[in-house]
């Protein structure tokens, strides 16, 4: 069959080498795809991830049977609307259901209405009144500004000063509500799950991203500076009481709602001496999440998504070991940074996945904030870092153009002895 990822970063590069690998697909169609997609795809930059007219004629004149939509923007614009109306079968939820990304305000009006545990919030548009709340709450606090910020869009303030300037921040010509909430306490997972309706069917492990942009988890949010999994240290239990506790009633409670969502649920959460909470949702794979764990998944993509539109049960399969990838990411990022700089991770390519790259005369040059995710692995997760640091180790740019975290997995790494 033929199919198309509609995204043009790392997690779509991930999306497209899977579905390369399965013995059912021909071609693949990348919209608009990034240069590195070329191996395994024919990509299509002239075609912008919300030109829903010219991806349908896309599909419609190559037969595309499936289309997976990797990022937030086209779900919010109702990409999966548009495509279905067409007759074209989408794997992303439509407009109504991505909501529970694209409105922090929506997720947690949810969670609240059906007792799904997460942090206590209060939502604001005005700014006095929002001010006033912090002041009377005190720090550590979370600000998030309601709407899609590609990861960024979250303040996690530490004192009152980090907290007013957030505020300055996230409200400035904001005409979308500012979610406050209570600072929780705890360590943070990843997991992915495929969602039909009330059918959820969980990933069997958990991954853990590095959201801050620099060591010790200091700097401001990033969309994702690294990721390892599985996530050993955090128990099968805590795996299973977020399924039983966050997703299935989430799954239940959207249908109530009378949405029928259909697509990944990505869930944010946190292990708190209460229990497992929500962070958040998203209505996508996380990036750079995806990156690892559809390396690991062994089983076929396609057959996997045709078992959850028929809502059948069965059980993914993981290479045994460990992964971990580290995002090298253009000076400056999460803020202004320049392109055009010269990269080279030829000697490497096959344990990368390009997020912002292009080529220009044979030369690979930078193209956005998140460049590009260096991956290693390992049978332990000591030995997957030092892989993955090897291979960071074997690219090459100017001088102070790309920076990264020299302490993914260090929870892991640290287990049992005292964090540096």
């Amino acid at each position: 069959m033929n199919v198309a990822v509609i995204g043009g970063g790392g997690r779509e590069h991930a999306l497209a080498r899977k579905l390369a690998s399965s013995r059912r697909v021909e071609k693949i169609f990348a919209v608009p795809g990034n240069d590195g997609m070329r191996d395994v795809a024919e990509v299509r930059p002239e075609i912008g991830e919300t030109d829903f007219e010219a991806l349908a004629d896309l599909c419609i004149e190559n037969a595309v049977e499936w289309v997976i939509v990797g990022p937030e923007a086209p779900l919010n614009e109702g990409v999966a609307d548009f495509l279905e109306g067409k007759g074209i079968k989408v794997f992303g939820p439509r407009k109504a259901e991505s909501k529970i990304e694209s409105s922090k305000a929506f997720a947690k009006d949810i969670m609240e209405r059906y007792g799904i545990p997460t942090a206590k919030y209060q939502s604001f548009t005005d700014y006095d009144a929002a001010y006033q709340y912090i002041e009377s709450v005190g720090a550590p606090i979370v600000l998030k500004k309601d709407g899609l910020a590609a990861g960024k869009g979250v303040v996690v303030a530490t004192d009152m000063d980090e907290a007013l300037a957030g505020l300055d921040a996230l409200m400035e010509g904001a005409d979308a509500p500012v979610v406050i909430e209570e600072f929780l306490e705890g360590e943070e997972f990843s997991l992915m799950v495929l969602v039909n309706g009330e059918y959820t069917h969980s990933f069997e492990i958990i991954a853990q991203d590095h959201k801050r942009a620099f060591d010790g988890d200091e700097g401001p949010n990033t969309g994702g500076m690294g990721v390892y999994a599985p996530v050993e240290h955090i128990s099968e239990s805590v795996r299973k009481a977020a399924v039983e506790q966050i997703v299935e009633p989430m799954a239940h409670a959207m249908v109530a709602e009378g949405l029928d969502y259909f697509g990944v649920l990505y869930l944010g959460a946190i292990v708190t001496e209460e229990g497992v909470k929500v962070i958040e949702f998203n209505a996508r794979f996380g990036d750079p999440e995806a990156q690892i764990l559809l390396s690991l998944m062994k089983d076929d993509f396609i057959d996997v998504l045709e078992k959850v539109e028929r809502k059948e049960s069965f059980e993914l399969t993981f290479a045994p070991g460990h992964q971990v990838g580290v995002m090298l990411a253009s000076a400056g990022y999460p803020l202004a940074y320049e392109k055009g700089h010269t990269i080279d991770f030829d000697d490497v390519r096959d344990a990368c996945y390009v997020s912002g790259l292009k080529q220009e005369d044979g030369r690979w040059c930078t193209n956005g904030g998140r460049v590009l995710l260096v991956t290693g692995e390992g049978a332990t997760i000591e030995a997957a870092v030092d892989a993955a640091y090897a291979n960071v180790d074997r690219v090459s740019f100017d001088g102070e153009a790309l920076f990264l975290r020299r302490d993914i997995a260090r929870r892991a790494l640290n287990q049992g002895r005292p964090e540096a």
